[in-house]
């Protein structure tokens, strides 16, 4: 029985704060032959790596099938982790060189999990640049900031934002189990 060749997927994707950490926005674009299709969100408080990252899993989750795609993304941080940081991440149960817990690892499991169902070449691209769909990208995460900031108060954002710092906190510095 003959494979069926995978279908090709271009995807290019990006991520925005307002203020670094910040409310988020993500968007990405895929393209599949002359379809095209534009994802984009929000969250009240994030990273920009966050976002980043955030863009990546949403569009990888809309594909139904095992694809050959292609990645694009104007953060070395994504593209780097994806491709290199991961695999050691792995083997040291997500713990850095300094044996500290990986920044991000909720989101960077939740990407290795769906990237490992795909064929995926990550490229970076210059952000800013001119490149048509990184620029498009780029404006439906600010549209998806700015639509967030019209939906609620600055005081909703100031609480976003000091419970997104303590949960970093704790993820980089967890309680240590209780001996009872």
């Amino acid at each position: 029985m003959a494979l069926r060749p995978m279908k090709k997927v271009i995807i290019h994707s990006d991520g925005a704060c307002d203020g670094n950490p910040g409310p988020g926005g993500w968007a990405a674009v895929l393209e599949y032959g002359p379809l095209k299709k534009e994802i984009s969100g929000n969250t009240m408080a994030a990273t920009n790596n966050r976002m980043e990252m955030q863009a990546a899993i949403e569009a990888l989750r809309l594909l139904k099938e095992p694809c050959e795609v292609e990645f694009y993304t104007d953060s070395e941080y994504l593209r780097e982790g994806i491709t290199s940081w991961v695999q050691n991440w792995k083997r040291t149960g997500w713990k850095t060189k300094e044996r500290k817990p990986v920044k991000n690892a909720d989101l960077w499991r939740a990407l290795d999990e769906l990237a490992s169902s795909h064929k995926i070449t990550w490229r970076w691209l210059k952000g800013h640049a001119g490149h048509v769909l990184n620029e498009r990208c780029d404006a439906l995460a600010v549209e998806a900031i700015q639509k967030l900031r019209r939906q609620h108060k600055q005081e909703d954002f100031v609480k976003a934002l000091a419970e997104f710092k303590a949960e970093q906190a704790e993820a980089r510095n967890p309680t240590p189990p209780l001996p009872f």
